[in-house]
């Protein structure tokens, strides 16, 4: 196997292949607080509506709020796929999720019966904390050449009394003194 042939895919399963594809598609948006939002809104909208068989009797929990629950839990599960497919609105759709959360208390059963309300809530606050990443650039980083200890050449003429005319062409000699050329 090359590096080309397992850079392109090629000589790979295909369930491999598709897990990559899901993994990238997932970090580009919001995926758990959609999830999240998406299972939040499944047991508000159920409950209402559901009847448990217990043997002879039947226990139902239909309210009269069925209508209301029923329009929450469908609209949490719309919110929850608009944060998988057009992220871009992930904000309003966390802000809209907790508000719809917070309505099913007193409307849906108790937010169905605690779970789906927990569930959207935090749905809707890790779509509004949710930020995009910044893709990774792999680029070789420039190399500076070593800096050279330079020190001026005034620092290296030790300083007498005599003062030197500007004028003057003056050379700094290896052995520390001026020596006047003119």
């Amino acid at each position: 196997m090359s590096a080309d042939s397992m850079a392109t895919g090629r000589n790979e399963h295909y369930t491999r292949t598709l897990w990559r594809r899901f993994r990238d598609w997932r970090g580009q948006r919001p995926f758990w607080a959609g999830l999240f939002t998406l299972i939040g809104g499944i047991p508000i909208a159920y409950f209402p509506y559901a009847s448990l068989k217990l043997g002879h009797l039947t226990l139902s929990m239909s309210t009269t709020a069925g209508a209301g629950s029923l329009i929450i839990g469908v609209l949490l599960v719309t919110l929850g796929l608009t944060m998988w497919f057009h992220h871009i609105v992930r904000v309003f759709a966390g802000v809209a999720a907790i508000l719809l959360a917070l309505i099913s208390i007193p409307v849906a059963n108790l937010g169905g019966f605690v779970i789906g309300f927990v569930f959207a809530l935090l749905g809707g606050a890790l779509s509004v904390s949710w930020v995009p990443g910044k893709p990774i650039v792999h680029e070789a980083e420039p190399v500076a050449p070593p800096e050279r200890a330079e020190t001026p050449p005034a620092a290296l003429a030790p300083m007498s009394a005599e003062p030197v005319d500007p004028h003057e062409k003056t050379t700094i000699d290896p052995h520390g003194g001026r020596n006047s050329a003119g």
